[in-house]
C-alpha cells in the first residue's frame, strides 16, 4: 500500500467564495472606517509611497529616461501590495482585538512572515522591471534612442506622430497586460501572508485561484484601485498619503470575504 501524506497547512490551498459588487462596496466601506479610525498614528506612512513617486519622477525627468516618466510612476502600482503589508496587519489586529498602533506597521516583516512577504515582493519587482524594461524597448522600437530629449520634445512626437499614436494604444494594451497578471497574482497573496503561516507559492496559487473564479468583481478591483491611485496621484502625489492605507485596509477585508478562514 502507498502512504498518503497529509497536506500540510502550509501547502494547502484554501477554499474561495464567490463575490460580486456589494462585496465590493463593504471593503470600500470597511477601508475607509479603517482609516478614519487610524489617521492621526498611519497619516505619515502613507507618505512613503508619494515619495518613492517623487523620486521616479525626478529621476526620470532629469537624465535620459523621460520616455519611462509614466511606465516609472504607473508601475509602481505594482508594488503597492508589498507597502501596503503594515496595513493589512493593522487591519487584521483590529479585527481581532488587539492593539493596532503604529509601531505595528512594520511586524508582518520579523520571522517567517517576512521571509515568504520578501519573496512575494521579489516576485513584483521582477514584474516591474520586466514592465519598465518592456516599456523602454517599445519606445526605441518607435523613435530609436532618446539622448538629449526634452519633456516638450517628447510630448511632441508622441501626440503629433504616426509612431506615438501607435506606442500610446500598443504600450497601453501590453501594460493593461502586466497590470492583469500584477492583479491576479497580488490580490490575496500578501494579505494572506500577513494573516497565515502559508508559503508564498501557496498565496500566489490562492491569489489565482480566487481571480480566476472572480473574474468581474476582480477585474472591478482593479479599476477602482487604479482609478483611486491616479485621483492620489494628481496632486503631486500627496493624495497618495490617503489612498494608500484606505486602499491597504480595503484589500484586506475583500480578501477576508474572497477566502475560507
Amino acid at each position: 500500500m502507498v502512504a498518503i501524506t497529509p497536506v500540510s497547512e502550509e501547502a494547502r490551498i484554501p477554499d474561495v467564495r464567490r463575490i460580486g459588487m456589494a462585496d465590493l462596496r463593504w471593503a470600500l466601506a470597511e477601508g475607509w472606517h479603517d482609516f478614519r479610525e487610524k489617521r492621526g498614528d498611519i497619516l505619515l506612512v502613507g507618505f512613503i509611497y508619494p515619495l518613492v513617486g517623487f523620486i521616479a519622477a525626478w529621476f526620470a525627468l532629469n537624465g535620459e529616461l523621460i520616455p519611462l516618466l509614466f511606465p516609472l510612476v504607473a508601475g509602481l502600482s505594482l508594488l503597492g501590495p508589498t507597502v501596503a503589508s503594515g496595513f493589512y496587519e493593522l487591519a487584521r489586529r483590529r479585527e481581532q482585538g488587539l492593539e493596532s498602533g503604529w509601531t505595528h506597521f512594520f511586524d508582518p516583516w520579523s520571522g517567517p512572515r517576512g521571509r515568504e512577504l520578501l519573496l512575494a515582493t521579489l516576485t513584483l519587482a521582477l514584474l516591474f522591471v520586466a514592465w519598465v524594461g518592456t516599456a523602454w524597448r517599445l519606445y526605441q522600437g518607435a523613435f530609436g534612442l532618446s539622448q538629449g530629449l526634452t519633456i516638450s520634445a517628447f510630448l511632441e512626437q508622441l501626440f503629433t506622430t504616426n509612431e506615438g499614436w501607435r506606442l500610446i494604444i500598443f504600450g497601453n494594451l501590453v501594460g493593461l497586460g502586466f497590470a492583469v497578471i500584477a492583479l491576479a497574482s497580488s490580490v490575496v497573496t500578501f494579505p494572506m501572508l500577513v494573516d497565515r503561516p502559508v508559503h508564498v507559492g501557496t498565496a500566489i496559487a490562492t491569489s489565482f485561484k480566487a481571480a480566476t473564479q472572480n473574474p468581474v468583481a476582480i477585474g472591478t478591483w482593479g479599476l477602482i484601485v487604479a482609478a483611486l491611485l491616479v485621483i492620489g496621484c494628481i496632486p503631486l502625489f500627496v493624495g497618495l498619503a490617503v489612498v494608500l492605507p484606505v486602499l491597504g485596509y480595503a484589500t484586506w477585508h475583500l480578501y477576508t470575504r474572497l477566502v475560507e478562514r
